[in-house]
């Protein structure tokens, strides 16, 4: 396909990065010639140099010629005009555009066909509905859900005094107490797809799937099951503030917001009047002190600067509070931080990514392409969720009999109401919904009959 994407920031480069290495043809546009420059050097990719709004830039990017446009640039205003431009330019065009101010959301959904938005991603927003998923399950790290919500991939740290330390994977169910399926494991910075023998040892993330019914007896019986969260603490006042607080406060939660800016809290409390707003810093001693941030239930960082987020939630960490979350803008070293007790990792960008890259396969693939697609695994293994068709082999064949490419596992398989954990005896037939991991990076995996040998 020929992709077409509008600012090489943060979230640029991850695409470029990924959809170049999918076989794509793309095409960067920005004004820093500079940054265009590094990413002509490190990917297969084109540059144009220049105003993504102007004609005569989309033009010589090829937007006439295009699949697909996404406006990602650091301006919601451009990022609209990019698209609406676009799209008058080439009407078959699909776009994808960047918008994080909320002042814009009803606004946008009602003039989606005036702006030509083919999707609309806002991290922010992603962001804090992903990181509410997460505090409504305290003790999973990460929590990915698939065939419309009835089975999850989550996340888990063996630690040193976890039930499941030195455990092999065929003895977990007697300790857990309900069918599960450990997926991948990440042991050392590496992604293993481990078999019944492998032992889990202190340190390990693993990733496990379970009915979504399931999960609380999941926590239960390996002790991580918490009080229900009444008292939460955000660290600084961004958008994922706003929006986080304005989810947690329907559910009746009480929620304090700390910043040291002093306009920005006056504004949060005006929008966020059932929120306490605190102005103050929270790394000195008197603030956490007179807020109690040690008694939340859970403390989450969500500044501007990764490493204050990593500073605070060690704090929270070592206070023992329940659940701690952080959120990083740069995860491209997790060799560095993969091993701080940070809590579960939230990464706007990458979530961003992880939806856009969903939609270029489907866009590209509309016959048997995955209805959706989670990376896991510090980005080393892919989740993915397909429908069987009348395309579909070895429908009605026991799994223990079909050969499978390798690192490739069957983890569950919903048969209209009914889900199932995917086992030897499990058989798929047309129209259930199967679930896929993938550990081989060497190969994509676009439709489900790609998963055979």
């Amino acid at each position: 396909m020929n992709i077409i994407i509008a600012g090489d920031g943060k979230v640029g480069s991850m695409l470029t990065r990924q959809l170049s290495s999918e076989g794509h043809d793309i095409t960067v546009i920005d004004n820093n010639a500079e940054v265009l420059e590094k990413s002509v050097e490190r990917y297969d990719v084109i540059s144009v140099h220049g105003n993504c709004v102007s004609m005569t830039v989309l033009q010589q990017a090829g937007v006439k010629d295009a699949d697909l446009l996404i406006a990602a640039t650091s301006e919601d205003e451009v990022n609209l005009l990019c698209c609406t431009t676009a799209h008058a330019l080439n009407p078959k065009l699909h776009t994808i555009g960047r918008i994080r101010n909320p002042e814009y959301t009803e606004q946008i959904y009602k003039m989606r066909n005036v702006f030509g938005l083919s999707m609309v991603i806002n991290p922010e927003n992603q962001a804090a509905v992903e990181i509410e998923r997460l505090l409504k399950y305290p003790g999973f790290l990460r929590r990915d859900t698939f065939a419309k919500g009835k089975t999850e991939i989550v996340e888990l740290r063996v630690d040193a005094g976890s039930k499941l330390c030195n455990v092999q994977l065929m003895d977990m169910r007697k300790i857990v107490k309900c069918q599960v399926l450990v997926c991948a494991v990440l042991r050392d910075g590496s992604a293993i797809a481990p078999r019944g023998d492998f032992v889990l040892r202190e340190g390990d993330r693993i990733f496990v799937t379970a009915l979504s019914h399931n999960l609380t007896t999941l926590l239960k019986n390996l002790g991580l099951l918490t009080r229900r969260l009444r008292d939460v603490t955000i660290c600084g006042g961004g958008r994922i503030s706003y929006y986080l607080a304005k989810r947690l406060e329907k559910s009746g939660c009480s929620v304090t917001i700390i910043d040291k800016d002093k306009p920005r809290c006056d504004e949060l409390g005006t929008l966020l009047p059932e929120a306490t707003i605190i102005e103050g810093n929270i790394l000195e001693q008197d603030v956490r002190e007179s807020q109690r941030v040690s008694d939340a239930d859970a403390l989450i960082s969500l500044t501007g600067f990764d490493e204050l987020n990593m500073i605070i939630s060690l704090y929270g960490t070592s206070h023992h509070i329940p659940q701690v979350i952080t959120k990083l803008s740069d995860t491209d070293n997790r060799d560095f931080f993969g091993n701080l007790p940070l809590g579960s990792v939230i990464s706007p960008r990458e979530l961003v990514c992880s939806n856009i890259v969903r939609y270029v396969r489907a866009m590209e693939n509309q016959t048997g392409a995955a209805i959706s697609v989670h990376t896991i695994a510090d980005g080393q293994v892919e989740a993915m969720e397909f429908l069987v068709d009348e395309h579909t082999k070895n429908c009605g064949k026991p799994l223990k009999e079909l050969k499978l490419k390798p690192n490739v596992l069957v983890v569950s398989i919903s048969h209209g109401a009914n889900t199932e954990i995917a086992n030897g005896n499990s058989v798929f037939q047309k129209d259930d919904i199967v679930v896929v991991v993938d550990s081989n990076s060497r190969e994509i995996i676009r439709q489900l009959n790609d998963i055979f040998a």
